[in-house]
């Protein structure tokens, strides 16, 4: 019973380095599509966080699958988790506000409930995770603030494509499934790299990276990309996928909208709108309620 309290608080330990990683993608990816356009900043992206992983599971005596059918299946994870998704982000950011853009993309853990529910029916509609689907989505309009909806309706081609990543993300999460038995730095290294040879082309064909000429915070900004918010959080993210399951992985975009508005009001000085408190509470509400089964599921197991 001890050893899977233990086991619980440390998977929850882990979706919130995982949360605050990806939150605090949004302002590197702000910082860094100032001065290097959004293809070539995500191409270097995967490249350097799969080259990293790649060296860390060669310093571990490890070694890469080499059989044809999982390199397609870390295809096909790079397409629904790095290569499209990220870029489409990359993009908007150009020109979507921060505040509505996290909103949007927060919507990953609906996606991931009701892609399980409805169409795999792996996950159970419980009133439990209806509620935590409910609550999350209101802690985040609490948090970001009401006023920042005023912006749907504008800039619809960066809003869809938003949600669009957040639906390639709640399909990777499902997808990732199909990596149980394998260390958790495999598919994460494999899918970017994977990523990294999609991308790569494409960054030379449209935006010709060597007549750019980006700022040193952008440089830094790619380099906290690819590290903390990529090379780190990909090798936490597969191991939550074998242990809290795809909806409880996801859940971790409620946690994330928080933490990345605290990030942009430490290091950016933006302002907290009185509701962030009450928001906070029902985020939290939200990640219990969408995290409780899966984490039953993994101690009974």
């Amino acid at each position: 019973m001890a050893s899977a309290k233990t086991n619980i608080t440390t998977e929850l330990l882990l979706l919130l380095i995982l949360a605050t990683c990806w939150g605090a993608s949004y302002s590197f990816i702000r910082v860094g599509v100032a001065t290097i356009p959004p293809i070539t900043l995500i191409a270097a992206r995967t490249l350097i966080a799969g080259l990293v992983l790649l060296a860390i599971i060669r310093w571990r005596g490890l070694h890469l699958p080499r059989d044809a059918a999982t390199w397609r299946r870390f295809l096909v994870q790079s397409c629904l988790n790095s290569a499209i998704p990220f870029t489409l982000i990359a993009w908007a950011e150009q020109t979507l506000d921060a505040g509505l853009a996290t909103i949007l993309n927060s919507t990953t853990p609906i996606f991931a409930f009701l892609l399980s529910a409805i169409l795999l029916r792996s996950e159970r509609l419980t009133g439990r995770k209806l509620f935590g689907v409910v609550a999350g989505m209101a802690g985040i309009c609490l948090i970001i603030g009401l006023d920042a909806l005023n912006g749907v309706g504008r800039q619809l081609p960066a809003q869809f494509a938003v949600i669009a990543a957040s639906v390639c993300y709640a399909s990777a999460a499902l997808f990732g499934r199909n990596f149980k038995g394998l260390d958790p730095m495999m598919p994460a290294a494999g899918s970017l790299l994977c990523g990294a040879a999609l991308l790569i082309p494409g960054s030379l064909f449209f935006e010709h990276p060597w007549q750019i000429t980006p700022s040193t915070a952008s440089i830094l900004s790619l380099l906290g990309l690819s590290i903390v918010s990529t090379a780190l959080a990909f090798s936490i993210y597969f191991r939550l996928i074998q242990t809290l399951g795809s909806v409880g992985t996801t859940a971790q975009a409620y946690l994330r909208v928080p933490i990345g508005v605290g990030i942009g009001v430490i290091f950016l000085g933006e302002p907290v709108s009185s509701t962030a408190a009450a928001g906070l509470v029902c985020v939290v509400a939200g990640v219990m309620a969408m995290t409780i089964a899966p984490r039953k599921k993994m101690a009974a197991g």
